[in-house]
């Protein structure tokens, strides 16, 4: 087991939720023409200060230099490694209706080394049809081996598809159901709720809560901040 993988292990979950923002930041400064960019410049885009940027990046082993900042390519090439992303892990998905179907084809969904392996539903006119390659499946046959599971399933569909996929020898779901699922020890959920995301907006709005001064989303690709040397 690589030293990266092991470092990994010991990150607050918070610290790995940014990791991939620090990346997507590095890569589009590295597209840019810059090689290097400091925690100034990382915490002003990912909207954290400059002290997070540097006690998260601390738990990836020594990157940075000061006065110079960090190597973009090397600092997205550390992430990758950290993440696991440079090994392959396959991927399955349950329920092609409109998110499943706008899921699969968006360009950002499979990243790293993820690997769409199987495609299931319970519609009949949809079973038997080919999506990205791969012919949907039903729900009712055995699942493929795979690493992941990704649920796009109504939220009284959440937990049958979850322990189906679990007894099938996944343990590691996204979770898009508005529908908190139980799971044994050993299995892994994250839940994506647009929902629960425009209320935390809305609040964030309503108190002058957040990241308001920008950050990833509002600043990358359009205006590049100054700056500064530091590490």
């Amino acid at each position: 087991m690589s030293s990266a993988i092991l470092r990994s292990k010991q990150l607050s979950e918070p610290t790995v939720a940014r990791l991939p923002i620090y990346q997507r930041i590095a890569d589009e400064w590295s597209r840019r023409g810059n090689l290097h960019i400091d925690s100034t410049t990382l915490g002003s885009l990912a909207g954290v200060q400059p002290a997070t940027v540097r006690r998260d990046l601390s738990g990836l082993g020594a990157l940075g230099t000061r006065g110079a900042g960090y190597e973009c390519e090397t600092l997205s090439t550390r992430i990758n490694e950290t993440l696991g992303r440079n090994h392959r892990y396959d991927i399955v998905v349950v329920g092609l209706g409109n998110l499943g179907r706008a899921l699969i084809n968006s360009e950002n969904f499979l990243s790293g080394g993820a690997e769409l392996v199987g495609i299931y539903d319970i519609d009949p006119e949809v079973i038997g049809t080919e999506v990205a390659g791969l012919t949907v499946q039903s729900f009712d046959v055995d699942i493929v081996s795979a690493m992941v599971g990704v649920m796009c399933v109504p939220a009284s569909a959440a937990q049958s598809v979850a322990d189906r996929l679990v007894a099938s020898g996944i343990h590691a779901l996204l979770n898009f159901a508005p529908h908190v699922v139980a799971v044994p020890i050993g299995t892994a959920v994250r839940y994506v709720d647009f929902s629960i995301e425009l209320q935390i907006l809305e609040y964030q709005l309503t108190n002058g809560t957040g990241p308001l001064g920008g950050g990833v989303l509002h600043t990358l690709g359009i205006t590049p901040p100054v700056v500064t040397r530091s590490v």
